[in-house]
């Protein structure tokens, strides 16, 4: 049976996603308070591993907007919401690290390290 890229049952068989499909899924917290949404994730190069989604939060329509890295570990998908959960208060994630438009803090290992540190996960490289 052929899937059309629009069709949601497709999007929701087995345990795979594609990238296209993360980018720009909405993320909430426990309290049910959008978040933001998922610009991107970074890929480690050669192992293939995600080491952390970009959530793009804060600003308004869309300008403004800071991009904070978090452990994909830390991310629920949940199939009500349609969208990832986190287990974390706003005030919280104001305060985690994050980056502006055009910034690339992720280029050093240190900063990696740092945001793993941040949510209280093993950073894995």
């Amino acid at each position: 049976m052929a899937y059309s890229d629009n069709d949601i049952t497709f999007e929701n068989r087995g345990d795979l996603i594609a990238s296209d499909r993360v980018e720009g899924t909405t993320v909430y917290n426990r309290q049910g308070e959008r978040l933001g949404h998922i610009s991107n994730f970074m890929v480690e190069k050669r192992s293939g591993q995600v080491r952390y989604a970009v959530l793009s939060f804060g600003g308004f329509l869309g300008l403004g907007q800071d991009h904070y890295p978090l452990p994909w570990s830390v991310l629920t998908y949940d199939t009500e919401k349609g969208g990832y959960v986190i287990d974390l208060a706003k005030e919280v994630l104001e305060a985690a690290p994050h980056y502006g438009v055009g910034e690339r803090p992720f280029e050093d290992e240190a900063y990696g390290q740092s945001v793993y540190r941040y949510y209280g996960v093993t950073y894995p490289w």
